[in-house]
């Protein structure tokens, strides 16, 4: 068998290994798998550095399937190249209970798989967090001689991931921050779910791409692989632009009756069709699951390409730990996922104060010295630095640095390059929740993306995934009720506190004060599995005097009681956020007429939730029925912390425009009302 002859083999074995998955299942997408599988076979055989012995190895290149829907076609290569989790069984389970190959992409799922993907344009995104990691990390780490940083990123994307707009947000950041080792197989088949694209889709994808700055190629011929590999190799060449590479195809390739259909996209081809296509591509139609053994002794010798490559970065990475014994011990500590020694013994405690400041300010204070012990820490805001207070002060701008920075103004300063750690994302949020998943997929950071509360509807798909995929990334919230004030309703948080708690595997922390907001930092990033939302306010807010009442890291349990001398209460008061104050005001007076209050700080119903019912009890007796609770959002939820007879002060309809604490008290926001409210609940 000539090489020709074995090339053709390899991607047959592919394809219908992919055709038979979805046939069995009787649910998926055969026509990307029959079209894009020449594409991927170049990739994953000449070019792609990868260790199916080692899915984790550091160094490795990544490789994203955006068009998550051509699952089996990633499931095809993992089985074939020699991931041992990604056995032949699991793809005759495709999609079943259980099994490692679901309908879409799931890493949490499957340790070979880099990124859950699935809702279109999203994997775009990861790959630019992905690429982003990787320069940050080799202008941090490498030194002349000793390149452990030097890796690709892949991504697979088809004509559906290209009409979405975090796609172009994406691709555009991309572009300005010049990220080389970026580069796009761009399956153009000219097919979607419902039809062809010339039903909603015409534009010259690959002009808008070089209006980014983006390289550009393309091919006529998905089979052509000669020509997929002059293009991934000019791809590999091209140092200073991110590359993309249109490749023309024909969905579900081969199929007789269907091929160049939208029949193709999204549901199985049928016994028959499968019989015709393996008949019309020269496949024998029986057994299904073939492997034959030249294409699998072919495809299996990744494994020992990736141990010879994986080797030599290990001696390379020993030589480097001679010289740079101190980085080379961060670089296994980032990738272990293990915090620095002491990380936390230098965090702010903040003094008593009536005026206090607001969360936001009191977050960057934090921040700072975050910054100082945990290297991994990056991040940075939706154009919103000023306001939401997350730029690193010491540690400049990720920027390329290629571009001339002549007249920028607003930068953070402190030097600048690939190792900056501030990330200027721009007015770009949906790039910005991408990228940043895309960071924890790749490895190596805590990072975090920061925006103003309102906003987070417009990230809430890579939010959502960022939970499903159990990431370790922080979302940063400020301006978080109606207090923000004169911009309005439009720029006024109502029920987005809500959304984001019923985001399961979701922790939301909105702290209370200064000192609770060290802590709810201490929890993001102390958090592993999963991610979390950090709510902050505009507008200052007492901070409070722990001599009086407990300790702030009572926030660690979601929920605690402020004033525990209070051990008989008839009547409790549960406040979070800029609402703790007003509670805490509120029971000072109603202590002078004589009642026994209990104030209960909750910053964090899921992490309350989470702890046994004996603590539960404690701080919430079921004994005590009367109960008010105190927050500016909507009330939706809050029924449960509150009981049958209890009562809500919450927000249920939209912001107004006016100073903040104005549009606070006309919507009820005030000691007086909560007083009033308090005695409504015990008839006084």
């Amino acid at each position: 068998m000539n090489q020709r002859e074995l090339d053709q083999l390899s991607i047959n074995t592919i394809r219908f290994l992919a055709v038979d998955a979805v046939q069995k299942a009787n649910s998926g997408h055969p026509g990307m798998p029959l079209d894009a599988a020449p594409m991927a076979y170049v990739l994953w055989t000449r070019y792609l550095k990868h260790n199916p012995a080692d899915p984790q190895w550091i160094d490795r290149d990544r490789f994203v399937l955006s068009a998550g829907h051509g699952s089996a076609l990633l499931y095809a290569l993992l089985h074939l190249t020699g991931y041992e989790e990604m056995t032949l069984e699991q793809l005759e389970r495709f999609r079943q209970w259980q099994s490692l190959t679901p309908g879409h992409p799931e890493s949490h799922m499957a340790g070979c798989v880099e990124a859950s993907t699935g809702p279109l344009g999203q994997g775009i995104g990861n790959a630019v967090g992905m690429a982003i990691a990787e320069a940050h990390l080799a202008a941090r780490y490498n030194r002349p001689g000793h390149e452990l940083f030097d890796h690709h990123t892949y991504a697979l994307a088809g004509d559906g991931d290209m009409m979405e707009g975090v796609q172009a947000e994406a691709a555009s950041l991309a572009g300005h921050l010049r990220l080389g080792k970026l580069i796009i197989l761009y399956d153009s088949n000219r097919v979607t779910l419902s039809g062809t694209t010339s039903l909603a889709f015409t534009e010259d994808v690959a002009a808008r791409y070089r209006a980014y700055g983006w390289h550009v190629q393309r091919i006529d011929d998905g089979n052509d692989l000669a020509a997929i590999s002059r293009a991934l190799q000019a791809a590999r060449e091209t140092k200073d632009q991110p590359s993309l590479i249109v490749v023309q195809t024909v969905i579900g390739f081969g199929s007789p009756d269907k091929a160049g259909t939208f029949d193709a996209h999204g549901s199985p081809l049928g016994v028959d069709e499968v019989k015709k296509t393996k008949a019309n591509l020269g496949w024998p139609e029986e057994p299904t699951f073939l492997i034959p053994e030249p294409a699998l002794r072919h495809l299996r010798s990744a494994i020992e390409r990736g141990n010879t490559a994986e080797d030599g970065w290990k001696r390379r990475f020993a030589e480097y730990a001679k010289q740079f014994p101190e980085l080379a011990r961060e670089i296994e500590r980032r990738f272990r996922r293990e915090l620095p020694a002491s990380w936390a013994s230098n965090l702010p405690e903040f003094p008593a104060d009536a005026k206090g400041m607001a969360t936001r300010k009191a977050s960057e204070v934090v921040l700072q010295a975050l910054a100082r012990t945990v290297p991994e820490l990056v991040g940075g805001s939706g154009d919103l630095d000023p306001s939401t207070y997350t730029w690193l002060k010491e540690d400049g701008d990720f920027e390329s640095p290629l571009r001339p920075r002549e007249g920028v103004q607003g930068t953070v300063g402190g030097g600048w390059g690939y190792a900056g750690r501030n990330i200027h994302f721009g007015v770009r949020e949906h790039a910005m929740g991408a990228a940043v998943n895309g960071l924890v997929y790749h490895g190596g950071f805590i990072p975090f993306g920061a925006t103003f509360l309102v906003f987070s509807d417009y990230m809430r798909a890579a939010i959502r995934l960022s939970a499903i995929a159990q990431l370790h990334g922080i979302w940063v919230f400020t301006h978080d009720s109606i207090a923000v004030g004169e911009d309005g309703p439009t720029h006024e948080a109502v029920e987005q506190v809500l959304a984001l708690r019923a985001i399961p595997g979701m922790v939301v922390l909105r702290p209370g004060d200064a000192n609770e907001t060290r802590c709810a930092w201490q929890v993001a990033i102390e958090r592993k599995t999963g991610p979390t939302a950090l709510i902050f306010t505009r507008q200052h807010v007492p901070t409070l005097d722990r001599r009086v009442y407990a300790p702030a890291d009572g926030l660690r349990r979601g929920a605690y009681v402020l004033n525990p001398e209070q051990t008989q209460p008839e009547l409790i008061l549960i406040g979070t956020g800029s609402e703790v104050s007003l509670i805490a005001g509120a029971e000072r007076v109603l202590r002078e007429r004589g009642m026994r209050v209990r104030l209960v700080s909750m910053p964090s119903w899921e992490l309350f939730a989470n702890e046994a019912a004996e603590y539960r009890q404690s701080v919430l007796p079921a004994e005590v029925t009367a109960r008010l609770a105190v927050e500016a959002g909507r009330s939706i939820g809050w029924e449960r912390w509150v009981g049958p007879t209890g009562d809500i002060l919450s927000v249920d309809r939209f912001g107004a425009s006016a100073p903040g604490d104005v549009v606070m008290k006309e919507y009820g926001f005030s000691v007086d009302n909560v007083v009033a409210r308090a005695l409504a609940l015990l008839a006084w």
